[in-house]
């Protein structure tokens, strides 16, 4: 068994290799062709006024209700305005992600943007509009039940993620292998139908094989003997 599959290696081998050298190669290639993309991070707190269990879960059960709240079309226009920002709000909602952090009480507000500087005003300003909602409502309410909201850092940066040749071409080099696994696993499984050795035909047709007849050349000699007008002895019986 072993022996079959270090056949298999050293005959198909150069399928995988070729396969992950031309996934990389066209992966990071179309790096170059992706448009380059900023990525602002805000984290607001959302810590609840007491150290009070059920006050607390109820802050947990109510983050999923600001995350939703705050990917409207409605707060999108409002941000739009504060940061005079010239986009439509279906496209902003496109480019800003809300993730809630039960583990932590903060929610995640992410915006991504062709300028590094829009990246940074769309999240900062969607961060502020909702820490100034929610501080507009808990006022209304008693302080020991209250959901103190306050953005973690104003100060931030965004960072480029897009594009990441060498990430696409790591990716593109795992696909590649996938690809060429999957390719050698084809040729073997159609080369399987065919009796090539004598293990294959033992399995096949559950019988011991007593010998083989061996392969030789005479016959390509005999054609060629022929076309050079040697005539080939004759065999008598």
């Amino acid at each position: 068994m072993i022996q079959e599959y270090s056949g298999v290696v050293r005959r198909f081998g150069w399928i995988l290799i070729v396969s992950i050298l031309l996934a990389s190669a066209l992966s990071y290639g179309v790096s170059y062709f992706q448009v380059e993309m900023y990525r602002a991070t805000v984290h607001v707190s959302t810590v609840p006024a007491r150290p009070d269990w059920g006050l607390g879960n109820s802050a947990k059960e109510l983050m999923r209700n600001f995350v939703l709240n705050l990917q409207t079309f409605e707060v999108a226009e409002e941000v739009i305005a504060r940061a005079q920002l010239d986009m439509h709000p279906n496209e902003f909602l496109r480019l800003t992600n809300v993730a809630p952090d039960s583990s932590t009480f903060t929610i995640e507000i992410e915006a991504r943007s062709r300028d590094k500087i829009v990246s940074e005003e769309m999240a900062l300003t969607l961060a502020e509009y909702f820490v100034d909602e929610r501080t507009a409502y808990y006022a209304q309410q008693d302080k020991r039940d209250r959901i103190e909201v306050k953005i973690v850092s104003s100060v931030i940066e965004g960072a480029p993620y897009q594009p990441q040749p060498l990430i696409n071409a790591m990716a593109g080099a795992v696909l590649g292998f996938l690809l060429g696994v999957g390719l050698i696993l084809l040729i073997v499984w159609i080369e399987s139908g065919f009796l090539r050795t004598p293990d294959s035909v033992e399995r096949t047709l559950d019988l011991a094989v007593l010998g083989a007849i061996p392969v030789t050349t005479s016959g390509s000699a005999a054609k060629a003997d022929l076309r050079e007008g040697i005539p080939t002895p004759a065999v008598s019986a």
